[in-house]
């Protein structure tokens, strides 16, 4: 990774590669959406309020995955001091907490239909709330600094701390007894799901990976020039 480390080469390639990300996303979301609602049938139990699962799930798995590359740009800025992991973990964290909160949110909807109550403290439900907790602490803390450099590596701190919560997400169903139901796609042996709804969900998924990747790299671009806008203004300030 350290070859990416000099802006000048991360640019040139984020230039080369977000285009097909954007294609890539626009792609997969309207194939996912298309299948989800007019290809895949309505459960035998929940009926059409199944099709939530559409975009709940692919926003659940996004949050876990997006905290876990946070974790690993904050691993790499503290240990091998990579210029541009920061900015990453910075550009990846406001994602991260919209792809939370849309899992939540949808969550609730789906989840008063079937369960007849927006909310419960159920454990995978609030370690998913700690996860978005977690998300809003790296952003407030990230900016809390007047030096960036700072912020970005006591915001890697915390990162790596949080990670504790991820297993905890992932195995809350199965290590207590919840509400929210087991893995259905990620079980070993045959997904639990019929194949007409594993498709959209899995161009769904796909979809929101293009868009984290589309987003984070443009985040990046521009934290990148604004670095160097201030640069120049600081080089122009002193030259007077």
């Amino acid at each position: 990774m350290h070859r990416f480390a000099s802006p000048a080469r991360f640019l040139r390639l984020a230039g080369a590669v977000q285009p097909w990300l954007a294609a890539g996303t626009l792609l997969c979301l309207a194939g996912g959406l298309g299948l989800a609602l007019f290809g895949s049938p309505p459960d035998y139990q929940q009926g059409e309020s199944v099709r939530i699962m559409y975009v709940h799930v692919p926003a659940a798995w996004m949050a876990l995955f997006v905290y876990a590359c946070i974790a690993l740009a904050s691993a790499s800025l503290l240990v091998w001091r990579h210029p541009l992991a920061g900015l990453f973990a910075k550009a990846s964290a406001p994602l991260g907490a919209g792809f939370t909160f849309l899992a939540l949110a949808s969550g609730a909807l789906w989840g008063k239909p079937m369960w007849g109550t927006w909310w419960v403290w159920d454990a995978r439900l609030t370690s998913v709330l700690i996860l978005f907790f977690l998300y809003l602490g790296l952003i407030a803390l990230t900016n809390a600094f007047e030096s960036p450099e700072r912020g970005q590596r006591a915001s890697a701190v915390l990162a790596l701390v949080g990670v504790v919560n991820l297993p905890i997400i992932k195995f809350s169903v199965d290590w207590w007894n919840t509400l929210h139901q087991p893995a259905s796609v990620s079980r070993l042996g045959t997904p639990a799901i019929d194949p007409a709804m594993l498709w959209p969900l899995l161009a769904m998924a796909a979809a929101f990976m293009f868009y984290y990747f589309w987003l984070a790299i443009l985040r990046v671009r521009s934290e990148l020039i604004d670095a160097r806008l201030r640069a120049l203004h600081r080089l122009q300030t002193e030259g007077r």
